[in-house]
C-alpha cells in the first residue's frame, strides 16, 4: 500500500469531474503487479532471492505483544473450509512455509468423491504459482510434504454434518484444534436461498460441529467489513446482537422501531413461501404435466425471484445486498450459539493482491473493481460512477492471513468473542479520485491491444455522481464504438453481431453500476485494532 492518499484533491470536484493528463503525478500503479500469467522466470527469480532471507529469524518467531505464532502453530491440527478460495489458500501456504512442523491441515473441499477432491487439491491449490516459493524451499521433498500435511476432505458447508462421511467426521472431531471458516457465497446478488444456506446456516453448522470437537481451542469465522451495512463515519469492531438491523440502529433516536427484528426462521419461511407460490402458479396454469419448456421458464423465474427477494430483504434491514446481509446474519448466529467455544470474527474489506507474501502482487481471478477497470481499459467506459471523496477500502490478502494467524495465537483457549476488522480506510485511505488517476495512468502506459496489435484508445475519464448522467455517457460512448472492418465488407450478420455486442456492454455496465453504487458512495470507515497492536507483525512478516 502506498502512503496516505491526498483527499484535498477531491474537495472541489464538480458534479461530473473530468480527469485529464495534467492531473497525473508519478504514482506506482497497484495494477502493475504479477498475476498467475506472470512469466515463470520472474516468480523463480523472486523466490530464489527470498530463500536465504527465509533462513534468517522470522518476525513470526519473535514475541509480538506476547505472541509466538510459530510456536503456537507447531503440531496444531486445523480444519479450513472454503479451502480453494483466494484467502484460504494464501493462509494454507503461509502456515506450511513458516511452520513446517504444523500438524495436519484438513481442507474441506466440495467434490463428488475422493478422487475428485484430490484433483481439486492439486489443480486449485498445490499447483498454483502461489506455492512456487514453498516448492523451491523444500526441493524434491515438496510433494511428500504436501501429502503428509494437506488432507483433502470431501465436504459441503451447506449440508448437515458439513457433508462429510461418518469416519472422516469422527476423525476430525477428535483431532482438530483450530477451525477456520472461510467458505462463503460472495456474489452480491446471489439467490437468497443459496446465500442464506451457506453464509448464515453454514455458519451455524460449522459452530455446531465445533461444539462436537473434543479439543477445539478456537473458531475463526471469516466475515467481511461490509457487514456494517449503511453505517456511516468511523465503524468500530463490535459483534452483532441477534435480530438487530442497521435500519433500526440508524433510527435509535425514535421510540418505535422502523422494521421488525431480524428473524432467520421468518426469512426461511419467506423463501419457502415464494418457492411454493411460483410452483403453484405453474401447476394451476397447466392442465397436464409441465413441459420441458415450462420447467425451464419455472427455473428461470425462480432464480430471478430468489435474487430479487434477497436484495429486497437486505435493503429493508439496512444492508447493501444479499451477500453482506446473509454474512451479517451469519455473525449473529455465531455469537448467539457459540456457548463456551472461543470465537474470533475476521472482517476484511476488499481483499486484493498480496503486498509481499509469498511474493508481491499474487492475485487470482477478478476482484471487486477489476471488471469495471477492465471495461474502462478496453474503451467501453467513459468513467466511473463514484463519489470522488469516498474511499475504496482494500487490503492485501497476505495482511489478512497474517491477522488470522495473530488472532489464533492470541485468542486460542480464551472463551468469548472478538471482532477484528482488517481494513485500510482509516489508516491508509484510497479515495476514488486517486484510483481514477492511477487507472488512467496505468492504461495509458499499458494499453489493451486490438486484433491488429494496435493500442486501444482510452476515453477521457470522468467521475459521475448520479446514475442518469453516467448511463447517458455510457450510451454515447458505446454507440460511438467503430464497427470493425469486417462489418463494412462482410454480411449484415457481422453488423448485427456488432450491435449485439455494444448492447451487451451497455447492459453489463448498467448492471455493475447498480450493484457497486452502494460501495462507490459509501461513507463508512472501518476501525482497525491490528493497526496499533500488531502493525509491525502485519507489515514485516516474511
Amino acid at each position: 500500500m502506498e502512503g496516505i492518499h491526498d483527499m484535498e484533491a477531491c474537495g472541489n470536484m464538480n458534479r461530473n469531474s473530468s480527469i485529464d493528463d495534467s492531473d497525473f503525478g508519478h504514482h506506482s500503479s497497484p495494477l502493475e503487479v504479477p498475476r498467475d500469467s506472470i512469466q515463470q522466470e520472474s516468480i523463480n527469480g523472486y523466490v530464489s532471492d527470498q530463500i536465504e532471507i527465509n533462513k534468517q529469524a522470522s518476525p513470526l518467531m519473535m514475541a509480538n505483544n506476547g505472541l509466538n505464532i510459530i510456536g503456537f502453530l507447531k503440531g496444531k491440527n486445523i480444519l479450513i473450509t472454503g479451502a480453494t478460495g483466494f484467502l484460504a489458500k494464501v493462509l494454507v501456504e503461509k502456515i506450511l512455509r513458516v511452520q513446517p512442523d504444523v500438524g495436519k491441515l484438513f481442507l474441506l473441499i466440495k467434490a463428488k468423491d475422493a478422487k475428485h477432491v484430490r484433483e481439486r487439491l492439486q489443480n486449485e491449490i498445490v499447483q498454483k504459482s502461489l506455492f512456487e516459493y514453498l516448492q523451491q524451499l523444500l526441493g524434491p521433498g515438496y510433494q511428500d510434504f504436501i501429502n503428509r500435511k494437506l488432507i483433502p476432505v470431501v465436504g459441503d458447508l451447506s449440508k448437515d454434518n458439513l457433508g462429510m462421511d461418518i469416519d472422516t467426521l469422527s476423525e476430525i472431531q477428535e483431532k482438530v484444534e483450530i477451525i477456520v471458516n472461510s467458505a462463503a457465497s460472495t456474489t452480491f446478488d446471489e439467490r437468497y436461498d443459496y446465500a442464506i444456506n451457506l453464509n448464515t446456516k453454514g455458519a451455524q453448522r460449522i459452530l455446531e460441529f465445533g461444539h462436537s470437537c473434543a479439543h477445539l481451542q478456537l473458531l475463526i469465522h471469516v466475515s467481511t467489513a461490509f457487514v456494517n451495512g449503511q453505517r456511516r463515519g468511523r465503524v468500530m469492531e463490535k459483534p452483532f446482537q441477534i435480530g438487530c438491523s442497521i435500519t433500526n440502529e440508524a433510527m435509535n433516536a425514535q421510540t418505535d422501531q422502523l422494521v421488525p427484528d431480524i428473524d432467520m426462521n421468518h426469512e426461511l419461511q419467506l423463501i419457502r413461501g415464494k418457492k411454493k407460490e411460483i410452483i403453484e402458479e405453474i401447476e394451476s396454469a397447466s392442465t397436464c404435466a409441465p413441459t420441458s419448456l415450462e420447467l425451464l421458464k419455472l427455473k428461470k423465474r425462480l432464480h430471478q425471484e430468489m435474487k430479487d427477494l434477497g436484495m429486497q430483504r437486505a435493503k429493508i434491514f439496512g444492508w447493501q445486498d444479499t451477500y453482506v446481509f446473509t454474512k451479517a446474519m451469519g455473525e449473529m448466529v455465531v455469537d448467539s450459539t457459540r456457548g463456551q467455544v472461543p470465537v474470533v470474527i475476521i472482517r476484511p474489506s476488499v481483499v486484493e493482491s498480496s503486498f509481499k507474501d509469498p511474493f508481491p502482487g499474487w492475485m487470482e481471478g477478478n476482484r471487486m473493481m477489476d471488471p469495471v477497470l477492465i471495461l474502462y481499459g478496453k474503451g467501453h467506459l467513459p468513467g466511473f460512477l463514484v463519489d470522488p471523496e469516498s474511499v475504496l477500502d482494500v487490503v492485501p490478502v497476505d495482511m489478512v492471513a497474517n491477522a488470522m494467524l495473530a488472532a489464533m495465537a492470541k485468542h486460542a483457549k480464551e472463551p468469548g468473542i472478538e471482532v477484528y476488522q482488517v481494513a485500510s480506510s482509516v489508516v491508509n485511505p484510497l479515495v476514488f479520485f486517486e484510483l481514477a488517476r492511477m487507472s488512467k495512468e496505468h492504461f495509458t502506459a499499458n494499453p489493451f491491444m486490438d486484433n491488429l496489435g494496435k493500442p486501444l484508445p482510452i476515453p477521457k475519464l470522468e467521475l459521475f455522481k448520479d446514475m442518469e448522467s453516467f448511463l447517458d455517457a455510457v450510451k454515447i460512448s458505446t454507440d460511438s464504438i467503430k464497427e470493425p472492418m469486417s462489418c463494412l465488407t462482410d454480411s449484415k450478420d457481422a453488423i448485427r453481431r456488432h450491435k449485439q455486442l455494444t448492447q451487451k456492454v451497455k447492459e453489463q455496465v448498467a448492471y455493475l453500476a447498480s450493484l457497486y453504487q452502494p460501495y462507490t458512495f459509501y461513507r463508512g470507515r472501518y476501525d482497525f485494532y491490528f493497526r496499533t497492536s500488531f502493525g509491525i507483525f502485519l507489515l514485516r512478516c516474511k
